[in-house]
């Protein structure tokens, strides 16, 4: 089993609204939502992440 290690997303503001990722485990970048940190969470590629956050960053 996979033993992800969660830490807050630097993006994450003060208002609740908390992004988790997980880079942790070859080829994987794991994402969750801090409030929940018990359900389930996506499992993503690291290009399909940094894509995501490519994205992001074009759009702020």
């Amino acid at each position: 089993m996979r033993c992800f290690e969660f830490v807050k997303s630097s993006y994450s503001s003060g208002n609740g609204e908390c992004l988790e990722v997980a880079r942790n485990v070859p080829s994987t970048v794991a994402v969750r939502d801090s409030k929940r940190s018990d359900s389930p969470f996506l499992i993503l590629a690291p290009a399909a992440w940094d894509r995501f956050i490519a994205d992001l960053r074009r759009q702020a």
